[in-house]
């Protein structure tokens, strides 16, 4: 399948899955591979041919939205966010509270939770000490949670991480970097879809990185930060990626003042679900 062909693909099928195809134009050759390999598995040769299956079998569709996904993620990835979400954003949070509920939205192979949790640990926990802090990490693909639970890292994904922090939370093993089992304790990890099941709690931050206000079009984009927004709560933070936009109507939030990325919620708006 040729590039060409791929794109033309995309074009098609993306707005099917409720995807938009602006958020694939870099990656769309890691996408186009995971797909020539699915047609070949298939027994296809032409993505024509493809698309016929997908009109012919719906289950299929399903198979292509995970081929689909984009599982970009390391430790401290965007190193200003979680600079200001532990210089700023969380000790704000911390005063006054019995305790801190975080929510990584999206959470992939679960670098972004743990880092929620090193950085709390190893940053503010001494600041904080009789504060309870958890992170819950959500992701749809049950493969990627797999690894997260294993917790076993390439030096790659490690490399924004402080040199003190991996030596404290983490032991080498062979070629891979594994969290040790008290840096994990904080973090849980559940498969879900963030358009069809929310948590049945509430937060004090959300992270939704990459994820809804790059590949979702623009209902999905809405209707997810609805969803985040009935579960965060009044004064919350909202975190998402440096280069994203919240979706209009987006009232119910504002800037978190000399914060990037990282929005409050408004304390004058219902969070009920």
């Amino acid at each position: 399948m040729t590039d060409t062909d791929c794109v033309a693909f995309l074009q098609w099928a993306l707005p099917r899955l409720g995807l938009r195809w602006a958020g694939y134009r870099k990656v769309r050759r890691r996408v186009c591979k995971r797909i020539a390999r699915r047609m070949r598995e298939l027994g296809l040769c032409e993505a024509g041919r493809y698309r016929e299956r997908l009109e012919a079998d719906p289950s299929e569709w399903r198979a292509l939205g995970t081929l689909c996904a984009i599982p970009i993620s390391r430790f401290y990835r965007d190193r200003e966010v979680f600079d200001a979400l532990g210089a700023e954003v969380l000790p704000a949070l911390a005063r006054g509270a019995q305790h801190l509920e975080c929510w990584s939205a999206g959470c992939a192979s679960g670098e972004e939770p743990y880092t929620l949790a090193l950085l709390w640990r190893l940053q503010l926990a001494p600041r904080f000490p009789d504060l309870g802090f958890r992170v819950l990490g959500t992701d749809v693909d049950a493969r990627l949670l797999q690894r997260a639970r294993a917790a076993c890292y390439g030096a790659g994904s490690l490399a924004a991480l402080p040199a003190a922090w991996r030596a404290q939370a983490f032991e080498q093993r062979g070629r891979l970097w594994c969290l040790r089992e008290g840096f994990r304790a904080r973090v849980e990890l559940l498969p879900q879809d963030l358009l069809a099941e929310l948590p049945d709690r509430e937060f004090d931050v959300v992270l939704s990185r990459n994820l809804a206000f790059t590949y979702f079009d623009a209902e999905g984009a809405r209707r997810a930060l609805e969803r985040i927004a009935s579960r965060l709560r009044p004064g919350g933070a909202l975190v998402i990626g440096v280069h994203e936009r919240l979706p209009p109507p987006a009232a119910d939030f504002e800037p978190w003042p000399g914060c990037r990325a990282i929005y409050r919620c408004n304390p004058r708006v219902s969070t009920s679900s």
